[in-house]
């Protein structure tokens, strides 16, 4: 029998979920909730995302709706990512946490890298790094961060340099956007290697970054114009593992991730309108999605939560741990 793609990776799955940034998800204590049950109920990971300040006009194309433009009220803002990462890993004792997606080219990567250092450190080596080059050009020009048309090279840069500070004592540094001295930088991340770097995207440059510079590819899928349902998603893999290969990289060791919608409905229910979305179904129905990206190479899910209140996500996480999970995966010891 054929081995199908992906089948060397088939090893036991993890499944995390993301944290609202915004909407009735996005509180404090909500997500101090949220995360402590995910600890609890063994969950691989959390993730939460990024953004600065929000301009008050937005012309910027958005790439996750099918017109281009925001929608929702933007107006409650974001709480910075990097110190939240720090308090829900105060919060917590297993779980992993991780931006998804941090904008790389929004803050100092020296600073930055030092602060992920940190945080490593004092969580036990549970921190994941989700990079992303960013789409909106006025929070760039807000922040005055490096120009907007730069931003997937000196993401590129960044990542290299914040690498060669959780790996070199001292570290020295000479790219086209950033030089530094040799400097001490201690102390350097718990895991080997350094912080993992998950890239964003599954645009030709965003499969480009992922395959060449990434330890895994953690792309949104299910909103259009990127669906990424199988077929595409089968494609875009094979995109990330040939640039790895022209890069001198193991394609298999780069995780692919894939970040999805999840709904649980109960048995016998059916779908609004008689066809059913890809993640959005029975615990059986969301097995066989999974096990069908599980053949394409996906080893770790990150959930949305499709809960619209604190009493309905915390029951998501309890149906999926309890009659999804142990289908397809050994919980860890």
């Amino acid at each position: 029998m054929t081995r199908p793609e992906g089948a060397s990776n088939m090893a036991p799955m993890q499944f995390g979920f993301a944290l609202q940034g915004r909407g009735p998800l996005s509180k404090p204590d909500i997500l101090f909730r949220l995360v402590q049950k995910g600890d609890t109920l063994r969950y691989a990971s959390a993730f939460v995302t990024d953004h600065v300040v929000i301009p008050v006009e937005i012309d910027s194309a958005y790439p996750y709706s099918a017109n281009g433009r925001v929608g929702g009220d933007w107006k409650e803002g974001y709480l910075e990512p990097l110190p939240l990462m720090a308090h829900l890993a105060a919060l917590t004792k297993r779980i992993r946490i991780g931006t998804s997606v941090l904008i790389i080219p929004y803050r100092n990567p020296v600073v930055t890298a030092k602060m992920l250092a940190t945080m490593d450190v004092l969580s036990g080596g549970r921190i994941i790094l989700g990079a992303g080059v960013g789409w909106m050009e006025e929070e760039f020009q807000a922040l005055t961060a490096p120009a907007y048309k730069e931003r997937g090279r000196v993401t590129d840069e960044f990542i290299r340099l914040m690498r060669e500070i959780w790996q070199r004592e001292p570290v020295d540094f000479k790219g086209q956007y950033y030089s530094l001295k040799p400097v001490s930088a201690l102390p350097k991340p718990l895991q080997k290697g350094g912080i993992p770097v998950w890239t964003g995207g599954h645009t030709d440059a965003a499969l480009r970054r992922a395959g060449q510079v990434a330890d895994g590819w953690h792309p949104i899928g299910l909103r259009p114009p990127g669906l990424l349902e199988p077929d595409e998603y089968r494609q875009k893999v094979a995109i990330v593992r040939d640039w790895a290969r022209k890069a001198g990289r193991d394609p298999q060791a780069i995780t692919m991730s894939f970040r999805v919608p999840l709904e649980l409905r109960p048995r016998g229910a059916k779908a609004a309108g008689g066809d059913r979305t890809l993640f959005r179904g029975t615990a059986a129905e969301v097995v066989e999605d999974i096990r069908t990206y599980q053949r394409l190479g996906v080893t770790h899910f990150v959930w949305d939560l499709t809960a619209t209140d604190l009493k309905g996500a915390l029951a998501l996480l309890d149906h999926f741990a309890a009659d999804v999970r142990p289908k397809v995966q050994r919980l860890p010891r």
